[in-house]
């Protein structure tokens, strides 16, 4: 048949005889067309509520989507008992369906839908202070419905990031995930409850990072679009998802742990805190030097090493020496020895010893010199000082000594 029509099949890039199939982002089976499981991947992983907490902030996900879930009320029975404050808080067997079958109910193709490129499309974000979360979705003429979730933790590099940075932040990383929906399509909306987003492009304030990320956004057709916070309920959900917060508590425990900064810590979280340059801002220790404020990284290996890392090995980075590592380190973070890490990582970065030439000249041979013949035919001299200045107002000695017989004056 193909041969009738004159075309070529690649039979590398071919697949015959197949009863499932991954084909532009969904499942093809005979039982119909299924979401792939990355699609979905930031509700699969959602844990268990561990408090009260974690129980409105998994309701709030799934209370956007309500409509589309029957028996919804039904089904939170058990998570509404649990928020009750003069109860003990107990994640029994019963709360732990629930849990699981409105995760089920969030999975089902009654509430995903296949993307369509002829639909009105918008992608909505929203961050929080250790995370971002992003929902693609399509109107079909009567109500909107997802098409993918997307959350991700933000990076230690980006925590102490202002709120308009980690949203422009969140908004990349949905262009980046959903470029082969959204890229040549007609105009989309990004919905997003940061008003100063809005107008992005007409803002003063931008360094190197965001107009590189502009660059990326504006291959894009899209307008932006505020809404209220309280109506941005399901992509802050996704953003406050319990088990992205463990970079902000590593951060405490490891300030809390610190000899250095203990005290310090102690004091900017006590009611009244003693003044000083230090101060807290979601958790994170900030110290106020050279006219702005550097994240304090507590002496965790781990932190430390993940933050040399970031500023060292990351593609985006390209493996700079000492100085100018140490250099874009110290926009951002501070810590006691920084310049002592610094140095001993790069010169143990194996990528770095590999690949890089050397930037000094050869180190010279050593020629020792001719052992003398004779006394007094070879002498070597030096000065040694200064000393106390004698009252004769000399303070060096010229040492001269025989290099054979090894017969030493000292002349002062």
């Amino acid at each position: 048949m193909l041969r009738r029509a004159k075309y070529k099949a690649n039979r590398d890039k071919c697949e015959f005889v197949r009863q499932e199939l991954e084909y532009l982002g969904h499942f093809v089976t005979p039982e119909g067309i299924s979401p792939l499981s990355d699609k979905i991947q930031a509700i699969q992983e959602w844990s268990e509520p561990q408090n009260i907490t974690d129980v409105r902030s998994f309701l709030g996900l799934t209370g956007y989507y309500q409509r589309f879930i029957k028996g919804y009320s039904k089904i939170t029975t058990h998570f509404t008992e649990l928020q009750c404050e003069d109860r003990p808080f107990d994640f029994g067997e019963e709360a732990r369906e629930s849990f699981l079958a409105l995760k089920a109910v969030l999975l089902s193709a009654e509430v995903l839908r296949i993307y369509d490129p002829f639909l009105p499309t918008r992608v909505t974000t929203d961050e929080c202070g250790y995370g971002i979360g992003v929902v693609l979705e399509q109107h079909d003429g009567v109500d909107w419905h997802p098409v993918e979730y997307f959350s991700k933790k933000v990076s230690v590099v980006h925590s102490i990031d202002d709120a308009r940075k980690k949203e422009l932040l969140a908004f990349v990383h949905a262009l980046k995930r959903w470029r082969h929906f959204l890229l040549g399509r007609s105009q989309f909306r990004w919905v997003t409850d940061n008003n100063p987003l809005v107008f992005y492009k007409t803002q003063d304030t931008v360094n190197s990072t965001i107009a590189r990320w502009m660059v990326f956004i504006d291959q894009f057709d899209f307008f932006p679009d505020h809404i209220p916070g309280k109506s941005n309920r399901f992509a802050d959900a996704l953003s406050r998802r319990p088990d992205h917060d463990d970079l902000r508590n590593s951060f405490i425990r490891g300030y809390q742990a610190d000899p250095e900064f203990r005290d310090k810590y102690a004091n900017c979280s006590s009611p009244n805190p003693a003044p000083s340059h230090y101060r807290i801002q979601e958790g994170y220790l900030l110290v106020h030097t050279r006219g702005k404020d550097l994240l304090c990284v507590p002496s965790d290996p781990h932190l430390r090493t993940l933050l040399l890392g970031e500023f060292h090995d990351a593609p985006a980075i390209g493996h700079f020496g000492v100085n100018r590592t140490i250099g874009r380190l110290r926009e951002r973070f501070w810590w006691p020895g920084l310049l002592r890490d610094v140095t001993h990582y790069c010169e143990s970065c194996e990528v770095c010893r590999r690949c890089k030439p050397r930037n000094h000249c050869p180190y010279g041979e050593l020629r020792p010199l001719p052992v003398p013949l004779r006394r007094r035919e070879a002498i070597a001299m030096d000065i040694t000082g200064p000393f106390p200045k004698h009252k004769t107002g000399v303070d060096r000695i010229l040492t001269v000594v025989d290099r054979l017989t090894k017969f030493a004056m000292f002349l002062p």
